[in-house]
């Protein structure tokens, strides 16, 4: 096309040279050279113009085809992207968890996990969970720190279309998620309650003082813990001389321990800790202060969670009973996403199964709400099955 102009605009200048006369032909002839220089200009300008586009569109294409082979690739693996959010490493528990989260979401099984471990740090939840979203995975896992703050985040989740998993704690001011898997926290607590009664009574104990070690203050779990149990002392007139918050730590548990056998010396008879990491540190604060505690001593010592080493100690005759919460939910869940998957609507609340744990002489029958309960005998062959 180029070449083309470029010929016309000569022949043109050609012809007006050879038809002007002699002192019209040097005129004609620096007219005809102007407008073939002018033509070259125009037609490089074209051409550079018409490179630059070529160039571009190459790029665009070549930048496409790399995006679509990435896009193609993440897809191709077949993996379901799941990110976890989990409140931190503070006990047994919660290591156990996380174990069984990435037991469970492995490669092997078909999954790709991205964990992050909030230490008990509400604002690097959040932000975790922004991360997840912004990473774009499939599913979303949450174990809140705290009941509430969560409808902001929640909705962001929805927005962008990635379903939420809820497990062992919940949240209380949001519903923007599918389902919840966990324990009930209000039932511990009153099996917590009721064996202590019916204990109370199998061994002449008439008068109920207790100490209360909790768990992190507004999370479900310490809410429902604390709610059960004082259910319970309400209706049967106990005495709960005092309750602080141990964070579910052993430190945390030494310190509020030190601190309540100083200022409630001789005037307690039970202990309840909200988690077994609590518990061990409650021992150590009462071995220092010379406080007898387990079956036939001075303080009946109550726990959560019955991890192995807090049913080691029930076997030793540390702890007098263990309320176990189970802290493998990850098949469950896992469960879940399989339907959701599926097409299928997963069920909104979903308990993972606790059981109650004790030595032979420390088994009581009791009733939660009127329903009888179950209670599993401590021996070494339990132990190894504990998780």
């Amino acid at each position: 096309m180029k070449k083309k102009i470029i010929g016309v605009v000569l022949s043109g200048a050609m012809a007006a040279t050879f038809l002007a006369g002699c002192g019209q032909q040097q005129q004609a002839q620096q007219a005809a050279e102007q407008q073939v220089q002018q033509a070259v200009e125009d037609a490089v300008a074209e051409a550079v113009v018409d490179q630059a586009v070529e160039d571009a569109v190459d790029e665009a294409v070549a930048e496409e085809v790399v995006d679509a082979a990435v896009d193609a690739a993440a897809s191709s693996d077949g993996l379901i992207h799941v990110g976890f959010a989990q409140v931190g490493h503070e006990s047994d528990w919660r290591t156990a968890s996380t174990k069984s989260c990435q037991d469970v979401f492995s490669e092997a099984n078909g999954y790709n996990l991205d964990f992050v471990d909030c230490d008990n740090d509400s604002a690097a939840q959040l932000e975790a969970v922004r991360t997840f979203i912004q990473n774009d995975v499939d599913y979303i896992i949450i174990d809140p720190i705290v009941s509430t703050g969560w409808d902001t985040v929640l909705t962001e989740c929805d927005e962008a279309g990635i379903p939420v998993i809820v497990i062992d704690r919940t949240i209380d001011d949001s519903d923007k998620y599918v389902s919840w898997v966990g324990s009930d926290f209000l039932t511990e607590g009153k099996a917590a309650g009721e064996w202590l009664k019916a204990y109370a009574e199998a061994n002449g104990i008439n008068e109920i003082n207790a100490l209360v070690i909790s768990g992190s203050t507004g999370s479900s779990a310490q809410i429902g813990r604390s709610d059960g149990f004082r259910e319970v002392a309400d209706r049967e007139g106990w005495t709960i001389l005092d309750e602080q918050t141990g964070d579910f730590t052993e430190d945390g548990g030494q310190q509020v321990m030190e601190s309540f056998c100083k200022s409630y010396d001789g005037q307690f008879n039970v202990v309840v800790c909200q988690n077994d990491n609590e518990a061990f540190g409650a021992m150590t604060a009462m071995d220092n202060a010379g406080v007898s505690y387990g079956p036939g001593n001075d303080v009946i010592l109550i726990s959560f969670d019955a991890c192995t080493a807090g049913l080691e100690d029930v076997k030793a005759g540390k702890i007098t009973a263990d309320f176990e919460c189970n802290p493998l939910a990850a098949p469950t869940v896992a469960g879940v996403i399989e339907a959701m998957e599926a097409g299928e609507a997963p069920e909104a609340e979903i308990l993972v199964p606790d059981n109650w744990y004790a030595l032979a002489d420390a088994i009581v029958d009791f009733e939660i709400d009127g329903v009888p309960q179950t209670m599993t005998e401590v021996t070494d062959e339990v132990i190894e099955a504990q998780y």
